[in-house]
Parts: C-alpha cells; structure tokens; sequence
C-alpha cells in the first residue's frame, strides 16, 4: 500500500513541477489593489507536500520574489518569479519560473480577479505555458490591520499530455497598517481530479508598499 502511495505521488509531483508556474499554486495577496504608481515588493517562501489522507510526504520547497505595480485604481500588473527545488525523481531537481499578468478590482478591497500566464526559465524543467485564473474574496476583518483571503483557481496547461488542476488558498494580511506593509501566511490545497490524493502548500511572505499614498 505504502509502495503504491509512493508510486502516486511521484506521478502527481511530476506532474505538479512541469505544469506548474507563477508559481505552483500560492497567491499571497488579495482582493485590496496596491494603487495607482505605487510598487509593492514581496519576497516569499513555499513548502509543498502530497497527501492520501493517511500518509504525506514533502515534494519541494519554493523561493520567490513578487512584484505589483499600480496602473490605476481598479488594475494592477503583477510579475512573479520562483526557484523550485523538489526532492528526488529521474528529472532536474530544481527550475526557475517567471508569471506576469494583471489584477481587476471588481468589489473594492473585496473581490478581485487575477489572470497570471507563467511559464520556465530553464529548459527541461516546464516547457509549456499555463493559465492561472484565481478570484480573490478578501473579508477586510480588521480595517487596514487584516484581512482574510479566499482564492480559488483553476489551473489551465497548455501541453497536450498534461492534466487542468483546482486549487484553493486561504490567506491573512497582518499589519499595523496595510497601506504600507503586511504579513502574509497562506494555506492552500492543490487538486488533479483524475488521480487520488492532493498537494497542500504553507507559504509565507513579507510585502512592503513603496511610491506615494494612495488618494
């Protein structure tokens, strides 16, 4: 049984690092804009593992530095990039991937939509590109001080042997004051619903606001 478990595993973490970018599945932000000609700088790290329910074991870690821009109040442009390093298998054991895409306020501060295209840096890694969607729910729990992050996903591969995935992340921004840094701790379950079994990621970043005060 154990053996088996392995042998799944093995096949999702393949699957996970050569269709996965910007990066595997974590978001680290939410539904509050950054604001126009302001910059926001996010150094982040990411630990994922898979998991049948009755045995888990740790695919990889990840090291990544994510940059949004304000272009207007309503639209910001966000660039990602991230160093994967995963724990055995019969291909490289790390790769560098770069995301970029937009962000749409649609509910100030509330609700978001995020639209990253990402792909590898390093050839043998991940040779195709991927569609990354996410909605992003923010609950602004504490006003400037914290707020609560819902983002689902859905994970579009353009590759034809590769398998669409689902994801799911809950995250918290914590600060004195949002408007120029946050804390950012972030859960999340990655899901293929051909196969048995799920990733789960912990992530945690720092981000800080630069440029002037939002009007």
């Amino acid at each position: 049984m154990k053996t088996k478990f392995i042998l799944l595993l093995n096949l999702f973490a393949s699957q996970l690092i050569f269709q996965s970018s910007v990066p595997v599945f974590s978001e680290l932000q939410s539904a509050r804009m950054v604001g126009k000609s302001q910059f926001e700088l996010t150094p982040m790290f990411s630990s994922v593992s898979g998991s049948d329910n009755d045995d888990k074991e740790h695919l990889q870690n990840e090291y990544g530095l994510q940059a949004i821009i304000g272009l207007s109040e309503k639209v910001d442009f966000r660039v990602r990039t991230e160093v994967i390093t995963y724990e055995g298998g019969d291909y490289s054991d790390w790769g560098a991937i770069i995301g970029f895409g937009p962000k749409v306020s649609l509910i100030k501060d509330k609700l978001a939509v995020s639209l990253p295209l990402g792909t590898s840096l390093n050839e043998g890694f991940m040779n195709d590109w991927e569609f990354q969607p996410a909605l992003l729910l923010t609950w602004p729990a504490i006003t400037d001080k914290l707020d609560i992050t819902l983002s689902p996903k859905y994970i579009w591969t353009f590759c034809e042997d590769c398998q669409n995935l689902a994801a799911v992340n809950i995250g918290l921004a914590i600060s004195t004051d949002l408007t120029k840094w946050a804390l950012r701790p972030e859960y999340g379950r990655l899901y293929d619903f051909g196969e048995p079994g799920h990733a789960g990621q912990f992530s945690i970043g720092f981000s800080r606001t630069f440029g002037g005060q939002k009007d």
